[in-house]
């Protein structure tokens, strides 16, 4: 299949920190970094451009840490640092596998990651690289599906993929109540007015914007954003 054969050639995929932890729920889990590096190389294989977030959840979850008496502020920061050290895990299992990778980061470390420029950051993509967006959005008070939308936004992507454990978005958590109903399809306003937890409220108004679709899939499925990328019903559309 050639690229021009693909529904969407520029993809924004944004991951939980969580989906780095596997079974343990904390910290990072090397097989499972390794299975998400090897999905997102079949990906790259097949010529589509590729940018990623990663959120901190698995190390720090900022809104949880301010909850507990940390300062918001420094509480997103510590989130937004998080992210930071699931990028760096990511773009070395993606290196070691012979993929090009830039880690791109909303807060300045020069000495870890690039700064984030736009157009150097286009530029990455057009050269092949997978880019992998760190920092969130560089502020406080902004989730990391916020900044997921907003860089895909940027980047000019064709659609939104929000990898989660769950084969897409149901009326309910299907986890808690086995009545959830799954739905292959729902609009920005159902997903905005019903709370379905597709993201949170100014992602999908962003989204909603932009007219940028997301699709919300299973990444535990191998294959899954590969068989988005080829047209096939996978997962949750919203748009």
């Amino acid at each position: 299949m050639t690229t021009d054969e693909l529904k969407y050639r520029r993809v924004l995929l944004k991951l939980s920190g969580e989906a780095l932890a596997g079974e343990q729920g904390f910290g990072i889990a090397p097989p499972v970094v390794e299975r998400l590096a090897d999905e997102v190389k079949h990906v790259q294989e097949l010529g589509v451009a590729l940018g990623l977030v990663i959120g901190g959840g698995n190390i720090v979850r900022g809104s949880q840490a301010s909850q507990q008496g940390i300062d918001r502020v420094s509480a997103d920061y510590m989130g937004m640092l998080a992210t930071v050290i699931n990028a760096l895990a990511l773009q070395d299992m993606l290196e070691r596998k012979g993929v090009d990778t830039r880690v791109m980061s909303a807060i300045r470390m020069e000495a870890l990651a690039e700064p984030y420029i736009r157009r150097r950051a286009l530029r990455h993509l057009e050269k092949g690289r997978v880019v992998i967006f760190a920092g969130g959005t560089g502020n406080p008070y902004f989730s990391t599906d916020t900044a997921a939308v907003l860089r895909g936004v940027e980047m000019h992507a064709d659609v939104i993929m929000k990898a989660t454990k769950v084969e897409g978005v149901y009326t309910a958590d299907p986890h808690k109540d086995p009545t959830a109903t799954f739905l292959s399809e729902v609009s920005y306003m159902e997903a905005l007015t019903q709370e379905l937890g597709v993201m949170d409220a100014a992602a999908i108004s962003l989204c909603k914007e932009n007219n940028l679709p997301i699709v919300v899939l299973n990444i535990q499925r191998a294959g899954a954003v590969a068989a988005v990328l080829r047209g096939e019903r996978v997962g949750t559309l919203v748009s």
